[in-house]
């Protein structure tokens, strides 16, 4: 047996993250230093370090097999070079990027094969793989991120490593990470914060991440379990079965499994037990419905062969799947049936050991002996069956006893009659069996009784058996009938039931719950046209209406329901048996109901009105009258100095107060234009001119009349696509939203002082994403309380995002009024490190997007 026969394979050891940046390959590293200070030989074979100066620093010392260059499409490429790690033949090579798709003239057209060919020479690697690029979660990132993952790598590649480390983070230290610039050039920072590095992204990712981790390390303790042969259950992890037969029950038991399982974190399979026949006894139909079920509720569908001990079948595979809990349905087999055969959930439960099994109730439990299945009454055609039977099978039966006369005896000639008499009795009731029993006495005295073919009776017991034949008619016709009733009754209760159910329903989830209880009521009954009528003042009114030609007064009614003195429910169309008003009594009380509740909403909703006006009246009154006494103290006693003859001002004083003056003025009209375009929003009055503009010209007119542009960073590219919009209208949203994070940023440095290597106060940068282009404007303060990001949009509103000595709080809510009128969003998100970020969205122009 030669060398290259007996080499083994190399173990492959994969750091799996749910996001760029996380640090496997900081960890891939850290541990190949580790290797080799325990003398391991240990090389790079390819490592990118995306200019990140901490995982360049842990390469220093590593050897590293220099990469191979090719060229595609006249720009030069890095790949590693497997020939070069092949002929080095390290015991440990450090591969980056397990999905890496190398460039077209590489042996492999992917990175996960180059290390399947080194694993096959008996060299171990380290390697990296993010969530992402698994290929069974590529749609589902996807629908998470809106980003179309190009480069995967198959799920079974990663399974087939020999260990697979999770390396985890927090979403909001990832951020701060991704902020600090440690992760992608500063260019690319804003845009995937605001896109792909979504908190709410990066927790799915996350949990994606997790739970593939987390199926891996259950697959690796069956496979231990199943080496091991070892049957008791271990409950590592809650795991739930739901047996089901394929019967009318098997939905509420998934549904019920299902409630289960989310309340204790579990995992759902559910189990159906074939006998030793297949699928006797259940429906095909059934089954593939309650597989339909099961998977759209996130379970498993497995079906096992189970002989004829379905219990031990059930409880051999919750054992195998190592389920911690077995639900089961309650029998459907009746009390007496029980008493003989304990059934399967009774043994299951006895062989179960510390398997948890539920026993569930359902609407078909105990109905297992039930002989009869009576129609809710009896029809007419029912009866007509029943007359004619009636003459029927006594006429039968008596065929029959002539033609067989020498063989059968006369107890059997009455039983015939009798079963006659029964089965009309089923079918027709107490009247056709009545009439079954006398032609059946008749039949039988004068054809089976001697002396035969005359009509009398010579022996009394023959009396007898005619007067048992007409009781026994009696007495089954009276049970079904009393059957007949009940069934009835019951079947008109849960019409009834779901009447009500359905009124209820819709008094507390309708919109309009008046007039579509009105309308249900009208076709529920068949009516014409169905009113709720109140009387005010001695008159009646409509409340509410449907249907053509509804009644002005009760009197006018075809049916007319007091729910009060003053509130009538009146019908027209047909009258109603005495029977319904007990519907439509229920009905009128829901209508009274739905009234009231929709008088409530509308006081309360005028309520709301009357407090917001009040609010926005005594919010305006109080920030206006502060915001126009200050600059016009300030003009009126610098006017006043200027206009002093006592007063000897040099030339520079002049000027000082002369551009004091103007500067309130200024504040003036800024405040009188906020105060204008909040009207005109509020009364619709605002009509866009859109045409196509880009970002860099807004930002430069919007900066125009500002103050301190010095304080102000600016990275807008010239190349960004065009967006639609007032160029005019968004010229005021920039100013504003710039001037409030400058009063806010200002308001910072008055708190705590100038800070070493200040950097500016606001930055504004533009990026492009899913058909939008993104303005930001961010800044370093103090950020907003938590929670108020919403509402610090409203009118009037200073929650730390303004100075509380200036301005009314309108700044925000016009470029919010503004920017939505032109069909675009504004948000604002906490800055990572600290402060606020305004996001200005407008959709990019269309001529634009299609180049």
């Amino acid at each position: 047996m030669t060398q290259e026969t007996t080499r083994r394979r190399g173990e492959l050891r994969i750091y799996l993250g749910a996001a760029p940046g996380v640090g496997k390959t900081f960890a891939m590293l850290g541990e190949a230093r580790r290797r080799l200070e325990r003398g391991t030989d240990v090389v790079v074979g390819f490592v990118e370090t995306h200019g990140r100066p901490k995982t360049a620093a842990l390469i220093e010392g590593l050897e590293v097999v220099p990469p191979r260059l090719l060229t595609h499409r006249d720009v030069e490429f890095r790949e590693m070079d497997l020939d070069a790690v092949l002929a080095r033949r390290p015991q440990i090579v450090l591969v980056d990027e397990l999905a890496h798709t190398n460039v077209p003239g590489s042996r492999h057209d992917k990175r996960w094969q180059d290390i399947e060919e080194l694993l096959a020479a008996g060299i171990d690697v380290l390697s990296t793989v993010n969530v992402q690029h698994l290929e069974s979660l590529n749609d589902v990132v996807e629908r998470i991120t809106g980003a179309k993952q190009r480069e995967t790598v198959p799920d079974e590649i990663v399974r087939r490593a020999e260990q697979i480390e999770l390396v985890d983070i927090t979403p909001e230290a990832l951020r701060r990470r991704m902020a600090h610039g440690n992760i992608y050039p500063a260019h690319k920072v804003d845009a995937a914060l605001a896109n792909y590095f979504r908190p709410g992204n990066l927790t799915a990712l996350r949990e994606l991440a997790l739970l593939w981790v987390a199926d891996q390390v259950d697959v690796a303790l069956q496979r231990y379990r199943a080496e091991q042969d070892i049957t008791d259950t271990w409950e590592t992890r809650e795991r739930l079965v739901v047996a089901i037969t394929g019967g009318p029950e098997s939905e509420t038991l998934i549904r019920r499994a299902r409630r289960i399982a989310t309340r204790a974190g579990a995992e759902l399979l559910a189990v159906h037990v074939l006998r030793g026949d297949g699928l006797a006894g259940a429906s095909p139909y059934a089954l593939t419905k309650a597989r339909r079920l099961a998977e759209g509720m996130g379970a498993s569908f497995h079906t096992v062969v189970g002989g004829e001990d379905v219990p031990q079948a059930l409880l051999d595979f919750a054992r195998g799947v190592n389920a911690t809990q077995l639900v089961l349905g309650t029998s459907r087999r009746s009390r007496l049936a029980r008493l003989f055969d304990e059934g399967i959930g009774g043994r299951t439960v006895q062989d179960s050991g510390p398997i948890d099994v539920h026993m569930v109730t359902h609407d078909e439990a105990a109905r297992g002996l039930r002989f009869l299945t009576f129609r809710p009454s009896l029809s007419a055609a029912r009866q007509a069956m029943g007359w004619a039977l009636a003459v029927l099978l006594p006429a039968v039966v008596t065929a029959l006893g002539i033609q067989l006369r020498g063989e059968l005896s006369q107890a059997t000639d009455v039983l015939g009659f009798v079963l006659a008499t029964v089965g009309v009795a089923l079918v027709g009731g107490m009247g056709p069996a009545l009439l079954a029993a006398g032609v059946s006495g008749v039949a039988l005295n004068y054809f089976f009784t001697a002396p035969l073919y005359r009509l009398t009776i010579d022996a009394p017991q023959n009396v007898i058996s005619l007067i048992l034949m007409v009781v026994v008619a009696v007495l089954v016709s009276i049970i079904v009938d009393r059957a007949a009733r009940q069934s009835a009754r019951a079947s008109r209760a849960g019409t009834e039931a779901a009447l009500l159910a359905s009124y209820s329903r819709i008094v507390l989830t309708a919109q309009h719950p008046v007039a579509r209880l009105l309308r249900a009521v009208r076709e529920n009954f068949g009516l014409d046209s169905v009113a709720l009528l109140e009387r005010k003042e001695g008159a009646w009114r409509r409340v509410s209406c449907v249907g053509a030609d509804s009644c002005l007064e009760p009197d006018e009614a075809d049916v007319d329901i007091a729910v009060t003195p003053d509130i009538h429910l009146a019908l027209r169309g047909r009258t109603l048996p005495a029977e319904d008003r007990r519907v439509l009594e229920a009905a009128a009380g829901q209508a009274l109901l739905a009234l009231r509740n929709q008088r409530l909403s509308e006081e309360t909703a005028d309520a709301k009105r009357v407090a917001s006006t009040t609010e926005l009246r005594t919010a305006l009154l109080s920030a206006v009258g502060h915001d126009l006494r200050t600059p016009l103290t300030s003009i009126k006693a610098a006017v006043g100095s200027l206009r002093d003859p006592e007063l000897k001002l040099s030339t520079e004083d002049t000027g000082e107060l002369l551009a004091t003056v103007e500067e309130s003025a200024d504040r003036l009209a800024g405040l009188v234009d906020n105060l204008l375009d909040s009207s005109r929003l509020a009364t619709g009055a605002v009509n866009p001119l859109m045409r196509p503009v880009g970002y860099y010209e807004i930002v430069s007119r919007a900066l125009r009349g500002l103050d301190d542009q010095h304080l102000i960073e600016v990275a807008v590219d010239e190349r960004l696509p065009l967006v639609v919009a007032d160029i005019g209208l968004m010229e005021r949203v920039v100013a504003n939203v710039v001037d409030n994070a400058l009063r806010y940023g200002r308001r910072k440095i008055a708190i705590e002082g100038p800070q070493p290597g200040q950097q500016p106060l606001v930055a504004i940068r533009a990026s492009e994403h899913a058909s939008r282009v993104e303005l930001r404007v961010v800044d370093h303060g103090h950020g907003l309380p938590k929670g108020s990001a919403d509402s610090v949009f409203a009118p009037f509103q200073r929650l730390g995002d303004r100075d509380n000595t200036n301005g009314v709080g309108l700044g925000l809510s016009v470029a919010k009024g503004f920017t939505e009128a032109m069909g675009g969003t504004i948000r604002a998100e906490d800055t990572p490190g600290g402060g606020l970020t305004m996001v200005i969205s407008l959709p990019v122009y269309a001529e634009e997007s299609e180049a």
